[in-house]
């Protein structure tokens, strides 16, 4: 996660809530991403530091758990910035411009200088930080799978170049030349269209082709399997993404919560301020006189009771709405109390870690020491296969 400061509700129920869930099902490793932050923030560094800080007290008093997973910054385990430099120098420039997010974020973000190496090559990077655990999974929204099918591309790319045994190459062109100059072709064609678009449906006519050549074996066939798909050891596993349940929570103004709207509740923010934006929350437009009765779907307000509220709460807030039988401010008193019931605990966790600081930086380290020993595994074997290990 980038350092953006503290966090708020929309980060607690679509992301944090997950992310304990997980650290119980899988090994886990969580990092703020400083360097990341760097990519569009380059020109104003003055305020990351302390939203590093800010960020990770959230993380613990939402319930990550240094116990259960593993917790750093990732520009305190320089190995990402090696894997990022070595991947660098086997990924086309093509791959880089056409992720859907280059060119988005540079028409959200016209205000800002974004024709830099470190912007366009930050899919690269992301790329880096998931291959250098080997990550099986990957949990991400739907608007990044396209990131992780990139680092799909690349570790497949990686593996073919330097993955494949002695005179594999050799072994497999001979192989497609006794399947004939028609086959042969054909076989060539998807595998160039697989390996150079990753056209699933290429993958899937290759391999029913094989599936049909009589005159190779069956070494031969497993062979051209391989070689199609990148072929001999795996070095660099490819990823799955992992996709996060889309967070339902709500802005104030019944947009997604998000501090460039304005439109948030901070994770710690303190009750009387919780009591105080709620209460001014905009309603229904229609029900501009209390005995005028309203219609919650036209309510951002009903939008956080179908978070927070039960099924009795959510009924009466129909009933009521429909009926002009309870007030807005009626409206908005459970949901108040539900907000400040939910936050209470993460205040208590977050004063312990506040009084403490070293304690944080003592969880920080301890992760860094273990991020650094796999990333250091990972990268002697990723010298190893270019050529690098000069022992």
């Amino acid at each position: 996660m980038r350092p953006t400061g503290k966090l708020h509700l929309g980060h607690y129920h679509g992301v944090l809530k997950n992310w304990v869930k997980l650290q119980h099902e899988y090994e886990c490793f969580f990092f703020v991403a400083d360097w990341h932050a760097l990519t569009t923030q380059y020109d104003d560094t003055s305020g990351i530091q302390q939203s590093v800080w800010d960020m990770v007290i959230d993380w613990l008093a939402a319930g990550v758990n240094p116990g259960s997973s593993t917790m750093f910054i990732q520009s305190q385990v320089p190995e990402h910035a090696e894997l990022h430099l070595l991947l660098s120098m086997i990924t086309p420039l093509g791959w880089l411009e056409r992720i859907p997010t280059y060119k988005d974020q540079q028409e959200k973000l016209r205000e800002k200088d974004l024709a830099t190496y470190g912007f366009l090559g930050y899919p690269l990077l992301q790329t880096a930080d998931i291959l250098m655990y080997r990550a099986g999974k990957v949990p991400v929204g739907a608007d990044q799978v396209s990131h992780v099918e990139i680092t799909r591309e690349i570790a497949r790319r990686f593996n073919h170049i330097y993955g494949r045994e002695p005179g594999f190459e050799e072994q497999a062109e001979a192989a497609i030349v006794k399947m004939g100059k028609k086959n042969a072709k054909l076989y060539r064609n998807l595998k160039k269209r697989y390996q150079e678009e990753g056209n699933m449906e290429a993958l899937e006519t290759a391999r029913a082709l094989l599936k049909e050549q009589q005159n190779i074996s069956l070494g031969d066939r497993e062979r051209l399997y391989g070689y199609i798909e990148g072929g001999g050891k795996v070095i660099l596993p490819e990823p799955q993404p992992l996709l996060t349940p889309e967070s339902k929570m709500p802005g104030l103004d019944g947009q997604k919560m998000s501090k460039s709207y304005n439109n948030y509740i901070g994770l710690r923010e303190e009750p009387d301020s919780v009591s105080q934006k709620i209460r001014t929350m905009q309603t229904d437009p229609q029900r501009v006189r209390r005995t005028d009765p309203g219609d919650p779907e036209k309510c951002p307000v009903w939008s956080m009771h179908k978070v927070y509220s039960d099924a009795e709460t959510c009924e009466w807030v129909q009933q009521g709405c429909r009926s002009a039988g309870i007030g807005c401010l009626d409206c908005k008193k459970p949901l108040i109390d539900a907000v400040i019931e939910e936050q209470r605990p993460l205040h208590e966790r977050a004063r312990d870690y506040e009084k403490n600081p070293d304690v944080v930086r003592s969880i920080l380290e301890e992760g860094r020491e273990h991020a650094r020993d796999a990333a250091r595994d990972t990268l002697e074997e990723v010298r190893t296969a270019m050529g690098l290990s000069y022992r």
